[in-house]
This record gives C-alpha cells, structure tokens and sequence, in this order.
C-alpha cells in the first residue's frame, strides 16, 4: 500500500511539471503541420506499387470530411497545386522541426543541462522529426488505417489467399510489432533529446510507458475509425477531426509524459548513487 501512494505522489508531481503544460499542445500543432508532407510521401509510394490516388482518398475518407479528403488529394496529386499551397508545403516541413527543438530545449531543462549550439541542435532536430514523422506515418498506416488498406490490397491482388494468409498474421502480430517499434525508436529519441549524453538504462521506463501508452491509444482511434467514423453529415466530418487531433496531442501527452519519468528515474538514481559513495567514503 505504501508502494501505491509513493506512486500516486510521483505521478501527481510529474503531472503538474510546467513542461506538462506547454509541451504537449506545441508538440502536437507541429505533428498536424507535418501532415501535408506526410500525405506527399504516402502518395508517392502508393504511385510506386501502382494503387490509385483514388485508393488513398478512400483511407482518408475514413477519418477526414469527403470535400476534405478531396482538396488533400488534389494538393498531393498536383491538381490544386499552386505558389500558396507549395510555400505552404515548404513552410510546413521546416516549422515541423521545431517541435523536436522544443523537446530538446525541455529535455535540456528537465535534465539541467546547458544549451549547446543552435545549429547542432537544429540539425538535431531535423533528424529527431524524421523519426517522429515517421513514427506517426508507421501508426497511421499499421494499425490506425491498416484494416482498410488490406481491403485496397485485396480488391487488385491476383492472389487472394497469399494476402488473406498476410491479413492474418498482419491481425495478429500489429500491435505487439507496433509497440516494439515505438518502444525502440523513442528511446532513441529520447536518448539523444538532451545536449549531453544520456545513458541508456535510465530510459527504459519512460520508453515503455510511453509505448504502451501510444499502442492503447491508437487502438482507441482505430476502434473509432473502423466502427464509428463517418463522414457523410457535417457534424460526423466535423467530429473526425477532432478525434484526429485529440489522438495526435494524446500521443505528445505520453511522450512528453514518459521524457518527465525518465528524468525523475534519472535524478533519483543519481541521487542515490550519491547516497552510497558517501556512505563508503
């Protein structure tokens, strides 16, 4: 019992860090500037294995309003292309970066550790979005929007029963494989976050949290996708969105939530490393 309510005092201290405040909602409104390019690259790798944009607009479809979902494709395909929407899309994929500048610069903070220079730490975080954008590209198409592209897959397969043998395997191993994959690249992330060399050991928690809490997550997002998204009525569309977005500042809650609990595991062992030289000095 005495466990439980350390836990619950530590939980409730790492909540009202002033990181919890701002972070999160930042990090987020860069993820969603982030999903133009996203679209771009998906677009043209579905052009390289021959599916149809037309296929792409029927994933969206699933969680974006149908005029929405037609204006994306048309900025993708090239239809709606013009000098607003390119410097939109230039502009997009440089200001992402600057959520990752601002993990380092918490991280930094929260580890107590000085700044280094603005160009190490910007390219530092041009390479951290890469991973996070890519990140979420892999949630999106694996387990989130997964379901609908197996059946794009299966409509224009020769071989039926190969995909469906996929299908299931793809049914059973996408969230164990889903958290693995998080597991392993935010640590990394979380890692090389600070401007100072971070052993790996004391992010091993924060790692795990916050890749079970991404998988829990996105599993409510895809159970939302797949039974009740709809995007016929005005207030449907209207509510995909927000559940869209709600998942994406979710994710930056954990993940920012997870960088708090590596630093406090951190600090404590640190401190407690302290505590036993001094006693055997």
């Amino acid at each position: 019992m005495e466990r439980v309510r350390v836990f619950m005092r530590k939980a409730k201290r790492l909540f009202k860090e002033p990181q919890m405040r701002v972070l999160p909602g930042q990090l987020a409104f860069f993820f969603v500037l982030s999903f133009i390019p996203l679209l771009a690259l998906v677009a043209n790798v579905c052009a390289y294995f021959g599916l149809s944009l037309n296929s792409i607009k029927e994933v969206l479809a699933s969680s974006l309003a149908g005029d929405l979902a037609d204006k994306m494709i048309n900025i993708v395909s090239g239809k709606g292309l013009n000098w607003n929407i390119l410097v939109f899309f230039i502009s997009a994929a440089i200001l992402a970066s600057n959520g990752a500048h601002s993990v380092i610069i918490a991280s930094n903070e929260i580890y107590k550790v000085k700044d280094r220079g603005i160009v190490k730490r910007r390219l530092k975080a041009i390479g951290m979005t890469f991973l996070l954008v890519g990140l979420l590209l892999f949630l999106l198409v694996v387990p989130v929007f997964g379901k609908q592209i197996f059946a794009l897959i299966r409509d224009n397969a020769a071989n039926q029963d190969m995909v469906s043998l996929i299908y299931n395997v793809y049914t059973v191993l996408k969230y164990p494989v889903a958290i693995i994959v998080v597991y392993l690249i935010v640590k990394f992330i979380y890692i090389i976050a600070p401007d100072q060399k971070i052993k790996s050991h004391t992010t091993t928690i924060g790692s795990l949290f916050t890749a079970i809490g991404w998988a829990i997550t996105t599993y409510i997002y895809s159970f939302y996708v797949d039974k009740f998204a709809h995007y016929d009525l005005l207030y449907g569309s209207i509510s995909n969105l927000i559940i869209l977005f709600l998942w994406v500042y979710i994710l930056a809650y954990v993940f920012v939530l997870g960088m708090i609990i590596n630093a406090s595991n951190s600090n404590e062992q640190d401190l407690r490393t302290q505590v036993i030289k001094l006693f055997k000095d």
